[in-house]
């Protein structure tokens, strides 16, 4: 990233992208996992989180927001949408922010079986939001601010 469009961006999410470069590479990690293991630290399976926050929160999830899209362009291995998801919760769960991690299929163009993830807080979709539309919902992973703080006392 050229050092003039660093400078453009706010302290804010300058201060996230080192953060969420690195919780990039954990959630790559983390993928190589089964199914199964990975899909706990999602949430609770086919529960969406509520659809309305404060404006503090919502320039927070914004911000993550933009700073897991700047990272993942910037990462040596592939940042697929499923590792931008998990990514995302992550930085979402730090700062207390509930959110809905959404898994999608669709058909390609060759008539393939395509697979996309993307996660919404509050009314905000932070990750995946561009291709979203073209697929249908076949799982939904609701994970709560206090759950999150909860499986971490746990361990």
């Amino acid at each position: 990233m050229r050092i003039q469009r660093l400078l453009l961006l706010s302290p804010e999410v300058r201060k996230l992208l080192p953060e969420a470069w690195l919780e990039l590479g954990w959630a790559r990690l983390r993928q190589r996992r089964s199914f199964g293991d990975y899909s706990r630290v999602w949430g609770i399976c086919m529960e969406e989180t509520p659809w309305q926050c404060d404006v503090r929160q919502e320039k927070s999830i914004q911000q993550i927001s933009h700073a897991v899209e700047l990272a993942s362009r910037y990462t040596p291995w592939r940042s697929s949408c499923l590792v931008q998801a998990a990514a995302a919760m992550t930085l979402l769960g730090r700062r207390k922010l509930d959110c809905t991690l959404y898994l999608g299929t669709a058909k390609n163009a060759a008539g393939r079986l395509a697979a996309h993830a993307w996660v919404r807080s509050g009314p905000i979709y932070v990750t995946g939001k561009r291709e979203m539309e073209a697929f249908t919902v076949v799982g939904i992973f609701g994970r709560r601010a206090v759950m999150a703080t909860n499986t971490k006392n746990e361990r």
